[in-house]
């Protein structure tokens, strides 16, 4: 038993090193990121008095003046202009017309010879129960506004789930294209990677390994080289065009970049290996005297290889079709150097969010809607591969 113990503790001590670097590069990023999308203490942190009180108003009746007193002294302590300023944007966004209405409020409130009463005397819209409403609301630390907004759908005044207006739904047309980008991808690589596959198999020796090496040659260079590389040959001037036009096959040069071609041709290139790779591990298995023997029995080639070498090759098409699409629907890099305005996926937004204008809350729920996909499309590639194990 102490013998089992020891062994087990030297297992734990040797993992220890992965698990920690799984819980600090993966499991910690994933939660910070889960918790962003539904956290929201913008509003919380600044108005603790308010907390207090707003719980029970009605939301129907005018504003008592213990509430306008409790927003007050609240507004007057506020010492932090970042803080004031992400509280602003997250009710405004909820209501429009705070941003003008709380810059009005705190300019008053900070005129040290005439104090206002009440907020009443500073801007009538304080009667107006609606702004309180969204400043109740605001108030709540979780929230499902940001996952909401990630697929277009909101909260009305009554708390009911609508759609968006079409001003504001962005978020589902990006979505839209970026599966769809990843579905051509996935296709293109299917074409290219089946029969590269089905060649790569049927040869042995140095020409296999041949063919294998140069699949798997992208693969040691930089994602970002490899990008890099095509924003190069695609160009008006490039190799491409310059080939094409000394052929005398086009007479002006092709809009291959800056566009959904170059995007889908760049991406192609870099994830056309995760096709063929799982096709050819599937292909190798295959006992090399079915497609004689159906061409013994008369079959033609082509009814050959749909009868017979197709069907028994589609659960590798399946995983590496899987594997394809969940790379693709990801992409950053490619879309935002090859790509035009039109053609940047979901990673691009998320981007944007994080960077950009910093709401970090909805990169959260975007990055959460991306994640969620890709599990569910894992666990299908999971199942798939595990089916394939027990059948070979």
């Amino acid at each position: 038993m102490n013998i089992i113990t020891s062994r087990t503790g030297r297992s734990l001590l040797l993992l220890g090193p992965l698990l920690i670097f799984l819980i600090g590069f993966f499991v910690w990023p994933l939660f910070s990121m889960m918790s962003q999308s539904v956290s929201d203490t913008a509003v919380l942190r600044l108005l603790p008095r308010s907390a207090v009180v707003l719980p029970g108003w009605d939301r129907v009746s005018p504003p008592t003046m213990s509430m306008q007193t409790a927003l007050m002294e609240d507004l007057k302590a506020v010492d932090n202009d970042q803080a004031l300023g992400d509280m602003v944007r997250r009710l405004n966004s909820a209501r429009s017309g705070f941003r003008t209405l709380m810059s009005k409020t705190t300019s008053a409130l900070g005129d040290a010879t005439n104090p206002p009463a009440d907020l009443v005397s500073i801007d009538k819209r304080w009667e107006r129960p609606e702004f309180w409403i969204a400043i109740a609301d605001a108030l709540s630390p979780l929230t499902d506004r940001n996952l909401l907004a990630a697929v277009d759908l909101g909260r009305n005044t009554a708390g009911e789930i609508q759609h968006l207006p079409a001003d504001q739904s962005v978020n589902r047309v990006i979505l839209v294209r970026t599966f769809w980008i990843a579905a051509l991808v996935t296709l293109a690589c299917a074409c290219i990677g089946f029969p590269y596959a089905i060649i790569a198999a049927s040869l042995t020796g140095w020409k296999r390994d041949l063919m294998l090496g140069a699949v798997l040659l992208p693969l040691w260079t930089s994602l970002l080289v490899r990008t890099a590389a095509w924003f190069i040959l695609l160009q008006e001037k490039g190799l491409i065009n310059d080939v094409l036009q000394t052929l005398g096959l086009i007479n002006s040069p092709l809009a291959l970049i800056f566009n959904r071609t170059g995007v889908i041709i760049a991406m192609t290139h870099v994830l056309l290996p995760f096709m063929v790779l799982p096709i050819y591990s599937v292909l190798i298995t295959i006992p090399k005297n079915l497609m004689p023997a159906a061409a013994s029995l008369g079959a033609h080639p082509l009814r050959a290889f749909l009868r017979v070498l197709l069907p028994l090759s589609l659960r590798g098409v399946a995983s590496g079709s899987l594997l394809v699409f969940i790379s693709a629907i990801g992409y950053y890099i490619t879309p935002a150097l090859i790509g035009g305005p039109g053609d940047q996926m979901i990673s691009s937004i998320i981007a944007f969010y994080a960077t950009g204008s910093a709401n970090w809350g909805m990169a959260g729920a975007l990055g959460v809607v991306l994640l969620v996909a890709t599990l569910i499309l894992y666990s299908v590639y999971a199942r798939l591969s595990a089916e394939e194990s027990e059948r070979y």
